[in-house]
Formats: C-alpha cells, sequence, structure tokens
C-alpha cells in the first residue's frame, strides 16, 4: 500500500502537468478561462489568508482588486510600463490595507464585515463616479499585455504561462510564510487572541499585517485581470464580487492552503461548465446557487473538509467498537469470576 505522502505527491505531479498541459489542446476562450481562473486564485489567497489563517471577516476585497486593476490601467494609459505598474498596483494596496486593518483593532466579526464593506462600496463610488481619473463608467479600454524579456505576452497562452508562473511564485512565497512564526502567529490570532497576546504576539501589527498581505495579493490579481480582459470599469469591483470572492474561500475551505484552487474552480469554473451541460443552459445560475447552499449545508468547513470528516468518521467508529469490545471482554470477565 502506498503511504498518503506518495499519494499527494503523485496527484500533485498530475495536477501540475496538466495545468502545464491542458492549454496546449483548448481554444482561446479556454485558455482565458483558465487564465481567469488563476487570476481569482491569487486574489483569494490573499483573502485566504486574512480570512481562513488569521480569523478576520473581510467584505472589502473586491477593493483592492479594483485598485490594483486601476493602478495598472492609468499608469499605462499615462505612458508607463506594465512593469512600474505592477509593483505599484501592490504598494499602494499594502499602504491602504494597513489602513483598512485599523478597523479591527476595535471591532470584530460581523462589525468588522460591515466596515469593510462600507469601504469597498465607498472605493466603488469612486471608480464610478471620478470619471477624470477612472473613466466613470466609460471605464479604460486599450490596455496592452506586457512584454517579458524582449518576449510578448500579447497571446492568450503565452499570457496564461505567465500568470501561472505569478501564481506558482506567490503561492510558494505564502507557503513560506504560513510554514513561519508570521503563519503561526497568524493562527494563533485565529484561534484566541487573547491567549496569543499572552505568548507575546503583538495582535496589533498582525491583524494589521492579515489584511496588508492580503490586500497586495489581490492587486497583483487585479493587475494581472487589466491585463487579461484588456478593459476595466467599476462593474467587477462591486459589493457583489468582494462576496463572491469571499463565497471562493468558504467554499474551498478557509484556512486550508489549496482552497483557493478549489473554490476559485467552484466560482469562475463551474458556472461556466453548468452554461454548456443540455438542458441546464437556461437555469445554470440557478443551480450554481443552489448546489452552494447545499453544499455550505452539508459542508460548512469547505471541500477540502472532506478528508478531515472522513479520518473523525472513521475514528469515532474505532473508538465505538474499541469501547464496545472493552464493555463486553469486562463483561464476560465477570460472568467467569
Amino acid at each position: 500500500m502506498k503511504r498518503p505522502g506518495n499519494i499527494s505527491l503523485v496527484l500533485a505531479a498530475l495536477s501540475a502537468l496538466l495545468v502545464l498541459v491542458a492549454p496546449q489542446f483548448l481554444k482561446n476562450y479556454g485558455i482565458y478561462l483558465l487564465t481567469y481562473w488563476l487570476v481569482f486564485i491569487i486574489a483569494t489567497m490573499g483573502l485566504n489568508l486574512t480570512i481562513g489563517y488569521a480569523g478576520q471577516k473581510s467584505l472589502g476585497h473586491a477593493a483592492f482588486f479594483g485598485i490594483g486593476a486601476y493602478t495598472v490601467a492609468i499608469l499605462m494609459k499615462a505612458g508607463f510600463s506594465f512593469w512600474l505598474g505592477l509593483p505599484a498596483a501592490a504598494l499602494i494596496c499594502f499602504i491602504v490595507g494597513l489602513i483598512l486593518g485599523f478597523p479591527a483593532l476595535r471591532v470584530q466579526a460581523i462589525y468588522l464585515a460591515f466596515a469593510t464593506l462600507g469601504f469597498n462600496t465607498a472605493i466603488w463610488l469612486v471608480m464610478r463616479n471620478e470619471e477624470w481619473l477612472t473613466g466613470g463608467t466609460f471605464g479604460i479600454n486599450n490596455i496592452a499585455r506586457p512584454s517579458l524579456l524582449g518576449y510578448s505576452l500579447e497571446g492568450n497562452l503565452a499570457y496564461y504561462y505567465f500568470v501561472l508562473a505569478v501564481t506558482v511564485l506567490l503561492a510558494g512565497l505564502l507557503w513560506g510564510l504560513l510554514r513561519s512564526p508570521w503563519g503561526k502567529a497568524f493562527t494563533a490570532l485565529r484561534d484566541n487572541p487573547i491567549r496569543a497576546e499572552s505568548l507575546g504576539v503583538n495582535i496589533r501589527n498582525y491583524t494589521l499585517l492579515s489584511f496588508a498581505i492580503g490586500a497586495v495579493y489581490a492587486g497583483i490579481a487585479g493587475a494581472l485581470f487589466a491585463s487579461l480582459v484588456q478593459f476595466i470599469e467599476p462593474g467587477p469591483f462591486n459589493v457583489a464580487a468582494s462576496i463572491m470572492l469571499y463565497l471562493m474561500v468558504v467554499v474551498g475551505g478557509a484556512g486550508y492552503f489549496l482552497g483557493p484552487v478549489v473554490g476559485a474552480a467552484v466560482g469562475v469554473v463551474l458556472p461556466e461548465w453548468l452554461r454548456d451541460v443540455p438542458g441546464v443552459s437556461n437555469w445554470y445560475l440557478p443551480m450554481f446557487g443552489a448546489s452552494v447552499v447545499v453544499l455550505m449545508v452539508w459542508l460548512p468547513d469547505g471541500l477540502l473538509s472532506i478528508p478531515t470528516r472522513i479520518r473523525d468518521r472513521r475514528a469515532a467508529r474505532e473508538a465505538s467498537a474499541a469501547r464496545s469490545a472493552a464493555a463486553a471482554a469486562a463483561g464476560r470477565a465477570g460472568v467467569s469470576s
């Protein structure tokens, strides 16, 4: 029998092979959809850090997504390079994320969610109404895709592999962060803030950092999104988009490293697949919503909690069987005496 570790390595290798090879056999829309999925993996990786690991309730993540997109679009429209716009988007989102983190020092749970919701609404109104900067409802078009070392990323396949490389790089950085003392501090902050503070964790700094780092991931995703779609307007960055991002994290499994991969697939790929299923195409949105409701009732901790639930049930059955065997043995011993 193979060890679980070996099985995980095999599955990881097969998944890597799939994302590397599958686009070669897809048409332009299929490649575009996979790139869209990768962009949302990056965005939800940041939100998963804020929600799943640090335990902060945020419904304003789409605002950072939009700030990243508009930063790149505005700078490129002004004649600057994408490679200047990308770090600028990350830096601006980091600073704004720090500022947004301050309400979390005073309010928690549903009150924090409402505070971030108000932030998202304010940013969206700026995007819609400040036409001199954002183009308003007319948006900004003709956003070019970058070149890398003289190689154009204009084609869908080339841009897909570029976004895939960025996704892997950011996932590696997040993996290292979560395995570091910082990651342990974030988890302690989520589980019990008072106990974490008694152990020396600086609650203020780590709360602010959880928002700031999550915002950086969303800003980078927004910058990649702007060059992917090559046209942006305020619609994709409203409150509904923040709720969808939150949903992706919860459906995949908040606090699971691969949760964003699964959650983004459910939020991005599943609706498109349902739209092409015969007999379902006219009802794909209600069916998608119903599927999510059933999933949340059945698996409130997300899809990646399935192995944990199976292990827990197996352990419970084994413990029950052991208690029954012990009771039977005690009964036999009593009879024989």
